[in-house]
């Protein structure tokens, strides 16, 4: 396979010139390694900013002449190899791939490049592996771009066809990818891909995960579980690897037919047993029986077995909904407790998803809580005891991303 390197390698010696002889020397009014991904309050042309903090537990932040303004935003972020990497979704179009590092506190940039707008993106071992994920009948294919961390630069490139793990002649759409052992997987959601119905399946009842060989991107099998619907959602990683490597999977159940959510299964979590690429059927975890009828639309591993999920009800279950509530769920129990502590719904304008943060001790996870106030505050979840305390303070946006760089 071609590698198109001229359009996309990075612009790695630019972007370090400009950095080492920035004017602004100023030091950062946060100072530290936690960076906030911020979208001003605003109708129309905002940027997202990225601020740093030194702690999520006390202090406030704004976006008042702070922080590093973003390209445009629907940006999305990924740390991996001590790097901070900030893409712009481009909605169709090419979309900036900016990299940065921390130095004394401060963000600085390394690079900047362009590559196509991307659906999915994972950290495979010194990689992060980013695709373009077709969802036309007509061009049944996923692109994908290997990026090497260490010298900024594409490695390789390719396509997979997205007609050939399902099989059934609609198309798998990735909802996720993620490096287990040394295979990438990602599951996906069959989709029509045409006629006013590109999100919508004749097969809601089944979870599906494609397990490629990695670098070359081969695709080796299909895994294939009924007892639930497919993994994650659109744009959410369904997969999470525990410490012992076993690697579990939600469903939140959300499949769509003529219009409807269509899903008869419950949402649910199943196992994929260390060293297997397999479905354990002896493992599930019914989570709207455990919980009383909530379903997982996001999740954040802890550590010890444990997640912080963002949670729906049944009356509010949608194909894009997130939800308002966070619960605390452990995968080898199989228990489920709601957190307590919490603004209430009403107050709440919106919850941080996709990417919140943990230092996986096992304990605690950081959830950016949006009101409708306007003000907003990353909440320290005690997974122990299903818990929510009040942290830092954010002014000026929503929080929309918390990472942590050393």
């Amino acid at each position: 396979m071609n590698i198109q390197s001229n359009t996309l390698l990075l612009g790695m010696a630019a972007a370090t010139l400009l950095a080492s002889c920035s004017k602004d020397d100023r030091k950062p009014d946060n100072p530290g390694n936690f960076i906030i991904a911020v979208t001003p309050a605003a109708t129309t042309g905002v940027a997202d900013y990225l601020l740093t903090a030194s702690s999520l537990d006390t202090g406030s932040i704004s976006t008042a002449g702070q922080g590093e303004e973003q390209d445009g935003t629907y940006r999305y972020y990924v740390t991996h190899n001590d790097k901070f990497f900030s893409m712009l979704y481009g909605q169709g179009n090419p979309g900036a791939v900016t990299t940065y590092n921390i130095v004394d506190g401060r963000l600085n940039k390394l690079s900047n490049f362009q590559t196509e707008t991307v659906q999915a993106f994972a950290p495979v071992n010194d990689d992060l592996l980013l695709m373009k994920i077709s969802r036309n009948i007509t061009n049944p294919f996923a692109s994908w771009y290997r990026i090497n961390t260490n010298t900024l630069q594409i490695e390789s490139e390719g396509k997979v066809s997205t007609s050939a793990p399902s099989g059934n002649g609609e198309l798998a759409h990735f909802s996720w990818i993620k490096q287990v052992g040394n295979k990438v997987f990602a599951p996906y959601f069959s989709i029509k891909a045409c006629c006013n119905a590109s999100f919508e399946t004749a097969y809601p009842d089944s979870a599906w995960i494609a397990v490629y060989s990695y670098p070359d991107m081969q695709l080796e099998k299909v895994i294939k579980d009924n007892r639930t619907s497919f993994i994650g959602r659109y744009f959410v990683d369904g997969l999470g690897t525990v410490e012992n490597g076993d690697t579990y999977a939600f469903s939140a159940s959300v499949a769509v037919t003529d219009g409807k959510i269509s899903s008869t299964k419950p949402s649910a979590v199943v196992k994929i047993p260390a060293g297997t690429t397999e479905f354990d059927q002896s493992y599930f975890f019914d989570v709207e029986q455990a919980s009383g009828g909530y379903n997982i639309t996001d999740w954040l591993y802890v550590g010890q077995n444990k997640f912080v999920v963002l949670v729906t009800s049944k009356a509010e279950k949608g194909q894009y909904s997130s939800g308002l509530r966070l619960g605390v769920i452990h995968v080898v129990d199989k228990s489920f407790k709601l957190v307590t502590g919490m603004p209430d719904v009403a107050d709440i304008n919106s919850l941080t998803n996709m990417s919140n943060y943990s230092a996986r001790d096992g304990r605690y996870g950081y959830v950016g809580v949006n009101l409708k106030s306007g003000i907003g505050y990353i909440y320290k979840i005690d997974a122990n005891n299903a818990s929510a305390t009040q942290g830092l303070r954010v002014d000026g946006g929503t929080i929309t991303a918390i990472h942590h760089l050393d």
